[in-house]
């Protein structure tokens, strides 16, 4: 056993602490990555989801100049972009899509600013990289306990909320007719998406944070038309390639013929996008919308 424990774990992999940190956050923001991207593919949200993950470059250059954990920047851009967007136009779906186009422009434009401001007038090294791409394995272990209160924020929404938001998904019109507040509900659920998109973004970078929140719950959503086993099977997806992104990044320390680890993002995005190819092969056909098939 131990034997082959050493053919997949590198030495040191089990006692490493920033290797404990890193399974810690990723499986949380997994967890609940997979659960919010199943509502936003449902919802048609999959333009704001990204809108948020560039918008959070903005809160994590931010951070960088302040001198405070990039956690606190992502998350609260991101919330803050979800209140703008709904005062600009979230009803209908064109005014939705301007608000968040015009949210996000202004957002990038500020982030292009910190990161000149971070890399001219702070000693801090690295800090484009860690922003945009992620650097796993160099989360302090004091973020854990922001990264726990923040996950237990976006379940907690989903959960006060389940019905309320799978009935709205389905159709608006027949959410209201039954006396559902479904601006409040949307709006609920943009910050509980917010949310899922800056703990992702600490894990594996702001520019690909989209791929986690995304990936997941589309490839689920070829499997299975229940909101329900979608959301286990998008955890379960998460999970794994997160797990696997870790330990195939921790062991490319060893890999010939330099010594110098493979970013963690790029192993989980790629496996991510395998399991997506993947489930176009085990389900070739064209499913239909889980919100129609549900209601």
């Amino acid at each position: 056993m131990s034997g082959i424990l050493g053919s997949v774990f590198a030495p040191g992999f089990f006692g490493s602490e920033p290797v404990h940190v890193a399974l810690a956050v990723g499986s949380v923001a997994a967890i609940v990555s997979g659960v919010l991207g199943v509502f936003t593919v449902m919802r048609g949200q999959s333009y704001a989801g990204h809108a948020f993950a560039d918008i959070s470059i903005t809160g994590g250059s931010g951070s960088f100049l302040l001198g405070i954990s990039p956690i606190w920047g992502f998350a609260g851009t991101s919330v803050l972009a979800a209140g703008i967007m709904d005062m600009i136009g979230i009803q209908r779906p064109r005014g939705r899509d301007l608000a968040t186009g015009i949210v996000r422009g202004a957002a990038l434009g500020l982030a292009a600013l910190f990161l000149y401001w971070d890399t001219t007038h702070t000693s801090t090294t690295g800090a484009t990289v860690t922003i945009l791409f992620g650097s796993m394995f160099a989360i302090t272990p004091s973020t854990v306990p922001v990264v726990l209160a923040l996950s237990l924020a976006a379940l907690g929404i989903v959960a006060v909320l389940y019905r309320p938001l799978l009935l709205s998904s389905v159709s608006s019109e027949l959410a209201f007719a039954r006396g559902i507040p479904v601006r409040v509900a949307g709006v609920a659920c943009l910050v509980a998406i917010a949310l899922a998109v800056s703990l992702s973004a600490l894990t594996i970078g702001a520019i690909l944070s989209t791929a986690l929140l995304i990936g997941p719950a589309a490839t689920a959503l070829r499997l299975t038309t229940r909101p329900g086993q979608a959301m286990a099977w998008a955890v379960v997806i998460g999970l794994v390639t997160t797990w696997l992104g870790i330990v195939l990044a921790y062991d490319s320390f060893s890999w010939p013929p330099a010594r110098h680890a493979w970013p963690v993002s790029f192993f989980v995005v790629t496996l991510i996008f395998l399991c997506y190819l993947a489930a176009h092969l085990v389900s070739p056909g064209q499913r239909r919308d889980p919100a129609v098939g549900r209601g």
